[in-house]
């Protein structure tokens, strides 16, 4: 679906503006492998904290603490 309303606003932004739409086109590959070591840094540093959570509660699961629900 989000696919579709993407695809429907190129279609109402090149009817408009025809060689903005070709750039957006164009740049968006360009934009996304420039953004994807932001994207692998962020899948780090969310995983260097899971573990350092999983560090700090392991004596508490050891113990047999429960989480609330």
């Amino acid at each position: 679906m989000k696919a579709l309303i993407l695809f429907l606003l190129w279609c109402i932004l090149f009817v408009l503006c025809w060689p903005l739409a070709l750039l957006a086109l164009v740049l968006a590959p360009i934009v996304w492998l420039l953004s994807l070591p932001f994207l692998l840094l962020g899948i780090g540093f969310g995983a260097a904290f899971a573990l350092i959570a999983a560090l700090l509660y392991l004596p508490a699961r050891l113990l047999g603490h429960r989480r609330a629900a």
